[in-house]
């Protein structure tokens, strides 16, 4: 399996993503720049990751210009065909303009930034330990939508407390019933506010993520 990290004017932790994958996942890892289009060296078996920053300076919306960057058009297309995609934090956001995923990602409702460890639980009730850094995370859809991506088992993530209870106290910007990650129903394209890649290194102490990023683009475990 063969990873490509898109990098956008604006990113910031495309090189985070590249490591966590290469150094400590042993991953083949590519660098895509957003004005190329070719995705000929991946087949729908590999991933495409959409990293965290603040592409094309957040103008118009997150990720509103990101959206149609040359590249984006190839993303697009191969998530259509099958391909997997992952979107974090300012990728959530893009893969969301892009529509790859249903709702929007609006300003934190406190109407600050956070920058924290947060707790993350899943259908398991597996708790996991990720930082968040962002100031538009607040998850949102409209009622209809939110049931129908828990009827299906879109929602990947729940903000929680330490113990795994999903309380209105651990939701860290007001995102709609704590959620934190979610897939499209077709369970190829994914996208989540909290960080997985910085928490894949034991010099931070925190290895977390690397469970997160195995599980959920190499076995699918997360996503049935």
């Amino acid at each position: 399996m063969k990873f490509g990290v898109v990098v956008f004017p604006g990113s910031n932790c495309d090189r985070d993503m590249y490591d966590a994958l290469k150094y400590d996942l042993g991953q083949e890892v590519h660098m895509l720049w957003h004005k190329d289009k070719d995705l000929g060296m991946f087949s729908t078996d590999d991933c495409i990751i959409l990293p965290g920053g603040f592409s094309y300076g957040d103008y118009l919306r997150c990720g509103a210009i990101a959206r149609f960057s040359p590249m984006m058009q190839s993303v697009i297309e191969f998530a259509r065909a099958g391909g997997k995609v992952f979107g974090v934090c300012n990728g959530f956001q893009i893969l969301c303009e892009s529509h790859l995923l249903p709702g929007a990602l609006l300003r934190n409702g406190h109407q600050q930034f956070v920058c924290k460890n947060t707790f993350l639980t899943n259908h398991t009730g597996k708790v996991y330990k990720i930082p968040v850094a962002h100031g538009e995370g607040r998850y949102y859809a409209d009622e209809a939508m939110l049931d129908q991506l828990e009827a299906n088992g879109q929602v990947l993530f729940y903000y929680c407390d330490e113990g795994g209870q999903v309380t209105p106290e651990a939701n860290p910007n007001g995102t709609s019933r704590n959620i934190a990650g979610i897939c499209n129903a077709t369970r190829n394209v994914f996208g989540m506010m909290p960080h997985p890649e910085r928490a894949c290194t034991e010099a931070l102490g925190n290895t977390d993520g690397r469970e997160i990023i195995r599980t959920m683009l190499m076995a699918e475990q997360l996503v049935h």
